[in-house]
């Protein structure tokens, strides 16, 4: 029996749309590299803690000129304000929360949804 050219076409479309729902998953976030201001009154130890939970594509550097973006991190328990800043110091995301390990998960998904703008 032959396939009709209307099927194949329906054929090739769902296998392209397969194709590209597949190249998508497990797709590794590029990499990116903070620093953290000095004016930070949150340790860097604990944002890491969640960092490496949250997004294990982020990390801290200590040389500002090899970072993607500087993080101010201020607060305690209870009240955590995080202020992200592009290379040459314009603010360009802040979050306010109750929780640091929100404050961190709200961090990385701005600064992974940059980088993939970036990229493309």
């Amino acid at each position: 029996m032959a396939t009709r050219p209307a099927t194949k076409k329906i054929q090739l479309v769902y296998t392209m749309l397969l194709l590209a729902v597949a190249s998508g998953i497990g797709a590794e976030p590029k990499p990116v590299k903070l620093v953290l201001s000095p004016a930070s009154t949150v340790p860097r130890a604990d944002i890491m803690k969640h960092i490496v939970d949250k997004c294990p594509n982020v990390s801290f550097v200590l040389d500002s000129t090899k970072s993607d973006f500087m993080l101010e991190a201020w607060g305690w328990s209870g009240n955590y304000k995080f202020t992200v800043f592009r290379k040459g110091g314009r603010a360009v995301y802040g979050t306010s929360t109750v929780l640091l390990s929100n404050a961190v998960k709200d961090v990385c998904k701005f600064v992974n949804s940059q980088s993939a703008r970036d990229a493309e």
